[in-house]
Order: structure tokens, then C-alpha cells, then sequence
């Protein structure tokens, strides 16, 4: 479980660092993670970790759910899901990782449909590549090194985001 949460907490964070306003539909969008690896191990699948999440005592899993919601972000569906309004979609700079997190992203090549990034945070840096299939599907695969147990680790995984339509519901957007 050591692992579990603080990469799930990860993923959370950085299951989609970067995306182009003009290839992408504002509304809902549900990301789900996949073969994620820590230290060349692989961790259990994305409705596994939501299971874990859902069996968390009350309080516990409130707490969490709580803090995932004030980052703009609801566990639902098939993995988490975040809302992008009209002007996020609009800006060069769509928040779908926590504005407040410390991380950043910079584009390091754009080719057609694929570009490839670099991120940074307090607590993890790597490099990865987003692969857009459309307005409303795009792909991430991510490689880098985290440390959110105390001890350097290195990690992998992709990430699936889909449309799911124009209407939010309760999913507030990040600010």
C-alpha cells in the first residue's frame, strides 16, 4: 500500500500534463491510467487502485475524494475525471494538473498529432509523449522519477483521456 497510494496520488497529478487548445473539446473528460510500473514492477490496474480508494474507511476515502475535488478532479466512471471550460480550452495552458502543485511542463517537440513533453514537480520529473487522436481522445505515455515515499523510485505509465461531453455536471474546473 506504500506504493499504491502515493502513485495513485501521482497519477492523479500528472495523468495528463499537457494537451493543445485547439485539438481538444471543453467539457468532461475521463482519464484512465494504465500500465503503470514502478522500479520496473507493475502496479495493479486503474480499476484495482479506484477499489483500493473505495475501501478506504469513510473518513479516509472522504478526505482523499475532498482533496482530489479541490484540484478539479472526481474518481468516477473508469478512472478520474476533470472539466476543461471554454477558456481553458481556448489558452496555451489547459489545467488539468493542479495550478498550485509546483509543477510545470514545457513542449519539446511538435510533430503532426504527437508531441513530446518534460515536466517537473517538487516531488518527480520526466519526459513523455502525447498522442492526439482526435478532439475528443488523446493518449499519454510518461517516464520519470518520483519521490513520494522518501525514496527515489523510477515510474511508467499511459494514460487513455476521453470526451465525455460538453456538460460538467458537479466536476468544477481547476482554477
Amino acid at each position: 500500500m506504500k506504493i499504491r497510494l502515493p502513485m495513485l496520488a501521482l497519477v492523479f497529478g500528472l495523468a495528463s500534463p499537457l494537451v493543445n487548445a485547439q485539438m481538444l473539446q471543453p467539457g468532461l473528460w475521463e482519464l484512465t491510467t494504465s500500465n503503470m510500473q514502478v522500479d520496473g514492477k507493475p502496479l495493479p490496474d486503474m480499476q484495482f487502485m479506484l477499489g483500493q480508494l473505495k475501501n478506504l474507511p469513510p473518513e479516509q476515502r472522504a478526505m482523499m475524494e475532498q482533496v482530489l475535488a479541490k484540484q478539479g478532479v472526481t474518481v468516477a466512471g473508469n478512472g478520474v475525471r476533470s472539466c476543461l471550460t471554454q477558456e481553458q480550452v481556448n489558452s496555451d495552458n489547459i489545467p488539468l494538473q493542479d495550478p498550485k502543485s509546483g509543477c510545470r511542463q514545457e513542449i519539446t517537440e511538435r510533430n503532426g498529432n504527437v508531441w513530446k513533453f518534460r515536466f517537473s514537480c517538487p516531488k518527480a520529473q520526466g519526459a513523455g509523449q502525447a498522442q492526439f487522436l482526435s478532439d475528443r481522445e488523446f493518449l499519454t505515455k510518461v517516464n520519470g522519477t518520483f519521490n513520494a515515499s522518501g525514496t527515489q523510485q523510477q515510474g511508467s505509465m499511459e494514460t487513455r483521456a476521453v470526451w465525455l461531453g460538453s456538460d460538467c455536471g458537479t466536476v468544477k474546473p481547476r482554477t
